[in-house]
Protein backbone atom coordinates (compact mmCIF):
# COMPACT_ATOMS: atom_id res chain seq x y z
CA UNK A 1 0.00 0.00 0.00
CA UNK A 2 1.72 3.31 -1.26
CA UNK A 3 0.39 7.14 0.01
CA UNK A 4 -2.00 7.23 -2.37
CA UNK A 5 -4.21 4.28 -0.93
CA UNK A 6 -4.31 0.67 -1.94
CA UNK A 7 -5.42 -0.30 -5.47
CA UNK A 8 -8.80 -2.76 -5.77
CA UNK A 9 -9.48 -6.12 -6.37
CA UNK A 10 -8.54 -7.48 -9.93
CA UNK A 11 -11.22 -9.46 -11.54
CA UNK A 12 -14.93 -8.50 -12.04
CA UNK A 13 -18.29 -9.88 -13.15
CA UNK A 14 -21.38 -7.94 -13.63
CA UNK A 15 -21.30 -4.15 -11.92
CA UNK A 16 -18.30 -3.00 -11.93
CA UNK A 17 -17.92 -1.35 -7.96
CA UNK A 18 -16.40 1.90 -9.66
CA UNK A 19 -17.87 5.36 -10.15
CA UNK A 20 -17.71 7.32 -12.78
CA UNK A 21 -16.88 10.93 -12.73
CA UNK A 22 -17.75 12.59 -16.10
CA UNK A 23 -16.63 16.31 -16.51
CA UNK A 24 -19.27 17.90 -18.02
CA UNK A 25 -19.02 21.51 -17.16
CA UNK A 26 -17.11 23.33 -19.58
CA UNK A 27 -18.56 26.03 -21.87
CA UNK A 28 -17.35 24.12 -25.13
CA UNK A 29 -16.16 27.60 -26.68
CA UNK A 30 -14.19 25.86 -29.71
CA UNK A 31 -17.61 24.93 -30.68
CA UNK A 32 -19.45 28.33 -30.91
CA UNK A 33 -21.95 29.70 -32.03
CA UNK A 34 -23.68 25.82 -31.03
CA UNK A 35 -22.86 25.84 -27.35
CA UNK A 36 -23.67 29.31 -26.85
CA UNK A 37 -27.12 28.05 -25.76
CA UNK A 38 -26.27 24.10 -25.49
CA UNK A 39 -23.97 23.03 -23.24
CA UNK A 40 -20.84 20.21 -25.13
CA UNK A 41 -22.19 17.52 -23.79
CA UNK A 42 -25.56 17.65 -24.90
CA UNK A 43 -24.21 18.33 -28.65
CA UNK A 44 -25.96 15.15 -30.75
CA UNK A 45 -23.79 12.52 -32.83
CA UNK A 46 -25.86 11.31 -34.84
CA UNK A 47 -29.09 11.67 -33.13
CA UNK A 48 -27.95 11.08 -29.42
CA UNK A 49 -26.26 13.29 -27.60
CA UNK A 50 -22.71 12.54 -26.84
CA UNK A 51 -23.06 12.47 -23.17
CA UNK A 52 -25.41 9.73 -23.47
CA UNK A 53 -22.97 7.67 -26.21
CA UNK A 54 -20.72 7.56 -23.34
CA UNK A 55 -23.51 6.41 -20.59
CA UNK A 56 -24.95 3.59 -22.29
CA UNK A 57 -21.15 2.78 -22.88
CA UNK A 58 -20.22 2.88 -19.47
CA UNK A 59 -23.27 1.00 -18.33
CA UNK A 60 -22.41 -2.05 -21.04
CA UNK A 61 -19.41 -1.95 -19.46
CA UNK A 62 -20.86 -2.82 -16.12
CA UNK A 63 -20.52 1.17 -14.45
CA UNK A 64 -23.37 2.21 -13.06
CA UNK A 65 -22.81 4.79 -10.37
CA UNK A 66 -22.33 8.11 -12.29
CA UNK A 67 -21.27 11.56 -11.10
CA UNK A 68 -21.57 14.30 -13.53
CA UNK A 69 -19.59 17.49 -12.53
CA UNK A 70 -21.53 20.11 -14.30
CA UNK A 71 -21.88 24.08 -14.12
CA UNK A 72 -22.34 26.10 -17.49
CA UNK A 73 -25.99 25.65 -18.65
CA UNK A 74 -26.44 22.71 -15.51
CA UNK A 75 -30.21 22.93 -15.26
CA UNK A 76 -30.44 21.43 -19.13
CA UNK A 77 -27.80 18.20 -18.83
CA UNK A 78 -30.34 17.71 -15.20
CA UNK A 79 -33.67 17.60 -17.31
CA UNK A 80 -32.07 15.56 -20.05
CA UNK A 81 -30.81 12.81 -17.82
CA UNK A 82 -32.27 13.17 -14.82
CA UNK A 83 -31.34 10.97 -11.98
CA UNK A 84 -30.71 8.30 -14.48
CA UNK A 85 -33.76 6.21 -14.29
CA UNK A 86 -34.35 6.14 -18.21
CA UNK A 87 -30.46 4.87 -19.02
CA UNK A 88 -30.76 2.55 -16.08
CA UNK A 89 -28.22 3.91 -14.26
CA UNK A 90 -27.65 6.30 -11.20
CA UNK A 91 -26.48 9.36 -11.92
CA UNK A 92 -25.96 12.15 -9.73
CA UNK A 93 -24.23 15.62 -9.66
CA UNK A 94 -21.13 18.05 -8.51
CA UNK A 95 -21.61 21.88 -8.66
CA UNK A 96 -19.22 23.95 -9.35
CA UNK A 97 -19.57 27.57 -8.35
CA UNK A 98 -16.55 28.65 -10.27
CA UNK A 99 -13.97 26.92 -12.49
CA UNK A 100 -11.93 24.75 -10.59
CA UNK A 101 -10.79 23.40 -14.39
CA UNK A 102 -10.44 19.80 -15.08
CA UNK A 103 -8.98 18.14 -11.53
CA UNK A 104 -10.14 20.69 -8.97
CA UNK A 105 -14.06 19.15 -9.49
CA UNK A 106 -12.92 16.02 -8.74
CA UNK A 107 -12.22 17.53 -5.01
CA UNK A 108 -16.12 18.21 -4.57
CA UNK A 109 -17.18 14.89 -5.46
CA UNK A 110 -18.14 12.73 -2.16
CA UNK A 111 -17.75 9.36 -1.91
CA UNK A 112 -14.99 8.76 -4.08
CA UNK A 113 -13.22 5.90 -1.75
CA UNK A 114 -12.36 3.69 -3.95
CA UNK A 115 -11.08 3.29 -6.88
CA UNK A 116 -12.82 5.31 -9.92
CA UNK A 117 -12.88 6.63 -13.18
CA UNK A 118 -12.52 10.38 -14.80
CA UNK A 119 -13.59 11.11 -18.22
CA UNK A 120 -14.41 14.23 -20.36
CA UNK A 121 -17.96 14.59 -21.54
CA UNK A 122 -17.61 14.94 -25.24
CA UNK A 123 -15.53 11.97 -26.51
CA UNK A 124 -16.50 9.08 -28.91
CA UNK A 125 -14.50 6.42 -28.26
CA UNK A 126 -14.17 2.51 -28.57
CA UNK A 127 -12.11 1.84 -25.34
CA UNK A 128 -12.47 -1.23 -22.91
CA UNK A 129 -13.14 0.36 -19.83
CA UNK A 130 -13.47 -3.61 -18.37
CA UNK A 131 -9.52 -3.29 -19.66
CA UNK A 132 -8.29 -0.26 -18.59
CA UNK A 133 -9.39 -0.69 -15.07
CA UNK A 134 -7.99 -4.43 -15.45
CA UNK A 135 -4.47 -2.92 -16.12
CA UNK A 136 -5.20 -0.25 -13.70
CA UNK A 137 -5.16 -2.61 -10.53
CA UNK A 138 -2.69 -5.23 -11.95
CA UNK A 139 -0.23 -2.30 -12.36
CA UNK A 140 -0.65 -1.32 -8.19
CA UNK A 141 -0.30 2.78 -9.15
CA UNK A 142 -2.50 5.37 -8.39
CA UNK A 143 -3.14 6.93 -11.63
CA UNK A 144 -3.83 5.24 -14.72
CA UNK A 145 -4.18 7.76 -18.19
CA UNK A 146 -6.19 6.46 -21.17
CA UNK A 147 -3.80 6.78 -24.80
CA UNK A 148 -4.35 7.02 -28.05
CA UNK A 149 -2.66 7.56 -31.24
CA UNK A 150 -2.75 10.72 -32.92
CA UNK A 151 -1.01 11.15 -36.53
CA UNK A 152 -0.86 14.89 -37.19
CA UNK A 153 -0.05 16.05 -40.91
CA UNK A 154 1.94 18.99 -41.46
CA UNK A 155 0.90 20.32 -45.30
CA UNK A 156 4.60 22.29 -45.78
CA UNK A 157 7.65 20.98 -46.29
CA UNK A 158 9.79 20.30 -43.30
CA UNK A 159 13.63 21.37 -43.59
CA UNK A 160 16.58 20.30 -41.15
CA UNK A 161 19.22 22.45 -41.38
CA UNK A 162 22.74 21.89 -39.25
CA UNK A 163 24.39 24.72 -37.03
CA UNK A 164 26.05 26.39 -40.06
CA UNK A 165 22.62 26.88 -41.96
CA UNK A 166 23.36 23.66 -44.54
CA UNK A 167 20.25 22.05 -45.69
CA UNK A 168 20.54 18.27 -44.48
CA UNK A 169 17.30 17.18 -45.20
CA UNK A 170 13.91 18.08 -46.78
CA UNK A 171 10.57 16.07 -45.87
CA UNK A 172 7.48 16.91 -47.87
CA UNK A 173 4.61 17.25 -45.96
CA UNK A 174 5.84 15.12 -42.97
CA UNK A 175 3.08 12.93 -40.95
CA UNK A 176 3.99 13.07 -37.26
CA UNK A 177 3.07 10.30 -35.10
CA UNK A 178 2.41 11.13 -31.31
CA UNK A 179 0.81 9.56 -28.25
CA UNK A 180 -2.13 11.41 -27.02
CA UNK A 181 -3.99 11.66 -23.67
CA UNK A 182 -8.00 10.72 -24.19
CA UNK A 183 -9.13 12.74 -21.32
CA UNK A 184 -9.81 9.23 -19.52
CA UNK A 185 -8.37 8.27 -16.44
CA UNK A 186 -8.37 5.92 -13.30
CA UNK A 187 -7.29 7.11 -10.27
CA UNK A 188 -7.04 5.83 -6.40
CA UNK A 189 -8.70 7.95 -4.12
CA UNK A 190 -5.31 8.52 -2.31
CA UNK A 191 -5.10 11.52 -5.43
CA UNK A 192 -7.52 13.49 -4.02
CA UNK A 193 -4.82 14.91 -1.50
CA UNK A 194 -3.15 16.33 -4.23
CA UNK A 195 -6.41 17.97 -5.09
CA UNK A 196 -8.32 19.34 -2.34
CA UNK A 197 -7.17 22.60 -0.87
CA UNK A 198 -5.56 23.42 -4.13
CA UNK A 199 -7.83 25.99 -5.84
CA UNK A 200 -8.01 25.77 -9.64
CA UNK A 201 -6.18 22.40 -10.90
CA UNK A 202 -6.11 20.84 -14.58
CA UNK A 203 -5.55 17.29 -14.73
CA UNK A 204 -2.14 17.22 -16.90
CA UNK A 205 -1.18 19.36 -13.95
CA UNK A 206 -2.04 16.82 -11.10
CA UNK A 207 -0.81 13.95 -13.31
CA UNK A 208 2.64 15.94 -13.29
CA UNK A 209 2.20 16.38 -9.57
CA UNK A 210 1.84 12.99 -9.00
CA UNK A 211 4.97 12.09 -10.78
CA UNK A 212 6.62 14.65 -8.78
CA UNK A 213 5.82 13.11 -5.56
CA UNK A 214 7.37 10.14 -6.69
CA UNK A 215 4.46 8.21 -8.07
CA UNK A 216 4.77 6.37 -11.33
CA UNK A 217 1.34 7.06 -13.31
CA UNK A 218 0.89 4.09 -15.86
CA UNK A 219 -0.31 4.67 -19.53
CA UNK A 220 -2.99 2.41 -21.12
CA UNK A 221 -2.49 2.24 -24.71
CA UNK A 222 -6.16 0.09 -26.11
CA UNK A 223 -5.40 0.96 -29.66
CA UNK A 224 -8.98 2.11 -29.97
CA UNK A 225 -10.76 4.82 -31.71
CA UNK A 226 -11.05 8.03 -30.03
CA UNK A 227 -12.45 11.57 -30.91
CA UNK A 228 -12.63 14.75 -29.03
CA UNK A 229 -15.45 16.86 -30.39
CA UNK A 230 -13.98 19.54 -29.48
CA UNK A 231 -13.38 21.17 -32.73
CA UNK A 232 -15.67 21.61 -35.34
CA UNK A 233 -13.99 19.47 -37.78
CA UNK A 234 -13.71 16.75 -35.24
CA UNK A 235 -17.46 16.92 -34.31
CA UNK A 236 -18.18 16.54 -37.85
CA UNK A 237 -16.07 13.16 -38.29
CA UNK A 238 -17.77 11.65 -35.37
CA UNK A 239 -21.23 12.17 -36.71
CA UNK A 240 -19.93 10.28 -39.91
CA UNK A 241 -18.43 7.73 -38.01
CA UNK A 242 -20.96 6.59 -35.71
CA UNK A 243 -23.08 6.64 -38.71
CA UNK A 244 -20.43 4.32 -40.35
CA UNK A 245 -19.71 2.20 -37.80
CA UNK A 246 -22.68 2.35 -35.09
CA UNK A 247 -22.23 -1.16 -34.02
CA UNK A 248 -18.76 -0.69 -32.78
CA UNK A 249 -19.84 2.28 -30.55
CA UNK A 250 -23.43 1.29 -29.10
CA UNK A 251 -23.21 -3.02 -29.19
CA UNK A 252 -25.59 -2.93 -26.64
CA UNK A 253 -28.31 -0.76 -28.42
CA UNK A 254 -30.29 -3.48 -29.39
CA UNK A 255 -30.86 -4.32 -25.32
CA UNK A 256 -32.96 -2.78 -23.15
CA UNK A 257 -31.66 0.03 -20.70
Amino acid sequence: MGKYGAVGRPGFRGNLKVKAVILAGGKGTRLAPYTTVFPKPLMPVGEMPILEIIIRQLKAAGVADIVLCVGYLSSLLEAYFGHGEKLGVKISYSHEAEPLGTAGPLGLVAGLDETFLVMNGDLLTTIDYRGMLKFHREHGQSATIGVANKDVKIDLGVLEISADHKLTNYIEKPVLKYKVSMGIYVFEPGVLTEIRGKGRLDLPDLILNLKKAGQSPMAYDSNCRWLDIGRVDDYTAASETLERDRHLYLPEEGSSP
